[in-house]
């Protein structure tokens, strides 16, 4: 379990941080950018808990979410380097993949099947979906373009994950936008 006495360390201030395996990257290294883009798709999802109090099962879905992206970040921040750890890392598995598509199309079954592009927009937890799936779908490039590096590794099961979670928000996005009847609908042209 993470036990955090003291807030600062000091050791950052160089613009250097430790991945949990130990060694130090730039803050700027793309698989600190990977992870802190989860951090920040994670924050957003925090913000759009605040409209989703009324959808019990949708946020208790988010709740279960916002966990899994701390499990994806801790699994980032151990990179699979062949070597023994000390410890068991901290992976995305299977499960998390088959629940979150689960999840997915339990929530799509209540929807009309789409007849344009959705802008984003509508309620207020419709928005903040929205750019939570933004904020993953960048984190997903991140990690696909970490993953072609040489010398890096992402296993499957992680961009699995953050692939179906943009998924996920859209299709949440819609059922919080009273399941899909409150859309906001692309108009090809409309303002020509």
């Amino acid at each position: 379990m993470v036990r955090l006495n003291k807030i600062y360390t000091r050791t950052g201030d160089d613009g250097m941080t430790g991945l949990t395996t130990g060694p130090r990257r730039l803050k700027s290294d793309l698989r600190v950018e990977a992870y802190g883009t989860i951090d920040e798709a994670n924050s957003f999802l925090g913000l759009a808990r605040q409209h989703t109090a009324e959808f019990a099962a949708l946020d208790a879905m988010l709740m279960r979410i916002q966990n899994d992206l701390f499990d994806l970040g801790a699994d980032l921040s151990a990179p699979d380097t062949g070597e023994t750890l000390p410890y068991e890392p901290l992976r995305i598995i299977a499960a998390q993949v088959t629940r979150i598509e689960t999840e997915i199309d339990a929530l799509n079954a209540d929807l009309d099947p789409l007849r344009s592009f959705v802008l984003p927009g509508g309620s207020g937890a419709a928005a903040a979906l929205h750019i939570a799936r933004t904020v993953a779908r960048r984190a997903e490039r991140q990690m696909v373009e970490l993953a072609r590096m040489e010398g890096e590794t992402v296993s499957h099961e992680a961009l699995a994950y953050i692939n179906r979670l943009s998924d996920f928000l859209f299709v949440a996005a819609r059922w919080a936008n009273g399941k899909g009847k409150s859309d906001v609908l692309w108009v090809p042209g409309k303002n020509r």
